[in-house]
């Protein structure tokens, strides 16, 4: 019971920093950027209807259809998620000021809230219905990728939105504002990067292996290779460090063997040993 309070309030912050982002930038500057809030943002202009009645209406046939061909897998926490966004844009709209006029300020900074509010959603385990859920269902008629299918809903709200206003320039900011969602939508799931990988291809991964565990108290993992242009055999050690180790682990690597090839990877999040630990919130439907 603990873990599904945790969770909601989780969907909650996720949902009320969503609700901000559309009610202060995106909604106000005609800025439809994809999904149920962007064809919502179209009939709110077109036939003045409540951007959150729109949203919960367009969800609901979704929510059916989405019953009928994927089952009740999305329980609680996305029918939560739903109502509640729908709720918070309506009731928070008289009461919130228009922070900016100038579309590019309202595309970034709607795009960062909604993504923030969005990717909070998600980690707690929730959605907001919309495209994902309409994208899931299509697949199952389709078979495409649900990435390509989003891209293609949202592409088509995003021009709809463009020939409803008469403005390629909302469009345009609309397609900003996606792209920026995304983005921290990742970010807030993935973490930000806090960790470098080292892959390492040596004739001497022994002894690199053994000065990274002296040196830096840090393991490796190593695995057979051979490479194309040469045909040689060797091994790659893959090496895990935080950002503070990184050029103390160049300067063990490079003092072993000077001819070593080197390549560093971003690492958004390290689980296991000498890291964070995972923790579960458990996988009730509540």
């Amino acid at each position: 019971m603990v873990k599904l309070i945790w969770e909601i309030a989780g969907v909650s912050a996720g949902v009320l920093l969503t609700a901000l982002g559309l009610d202060l930038f995106l909604i106000p500057n005609k800025i439809a950027a994809g999904g149920v809030s962007g064809i919502a943002t179209i009939l709110h202009y077109l036939l003045n209807v409540p951007v959150g009645a729109a949203m919960l209406a367009l969800n609901v046939p979704l929510f059916i259809m989405g019953i009928y061909r994927l089952g009740l897998r999305f329980g609680f926490r996305s029918l939560y998620g739903t109502v509640a966004l729908s709720l918070a844009v309506d009731l928070m709209a008289p009461f919130l000021p228009v922070p900016t006029r100038d579309l590019l300020l309202a595309s970034l900074f709607g795009g960062v809230m909604v993504g923030l509010g969005l990717g909070l959603v998600f980690k707690y385990r929730g959605t907001t219905g919309g495209t994902d859920l309409a994208a899931a269902i299509l697949r199952t008629y389709t078979g495409v990728n649900i990435g390509q299918l989003l891209f293609l809903v949202d592409g088509a709200v995003v021009l709809a939105a463009g020939m409803t206003f008469s403005s390629a320039e909302l469009a345009m900011y609309a397609l900003i504002t996606i792209f920026v969602t995304a983005w921290l939508i990742d970010m807030v799931q993935e973490g930000f990067s806090y960790a470098k990988a080292f892959f390492i291809i040596s004739d001497r991964p022994a002894e690199i292996a053994a000065a990274i565990v002296k040196g830096l108290n840090r393991g490796a993992t190593v695995w057979p290779a051979r490479g194309v242009y040469t045909g040689a055999e060797r091994e790659v050690l893959l090496s895990v460090v935080n950002r503070s180790e990184i050029t103390r682990l160049k300067d063990i690597i490079y003092g072993v063997d000077p001819r070593a090839f080197v390549i560093l990877a971003d690492v958004h999040e390290v689980l296991g040993e000498g890291f964070k630990e995972y923790k579960q919130r458990g996988d009730g439907n509540g």
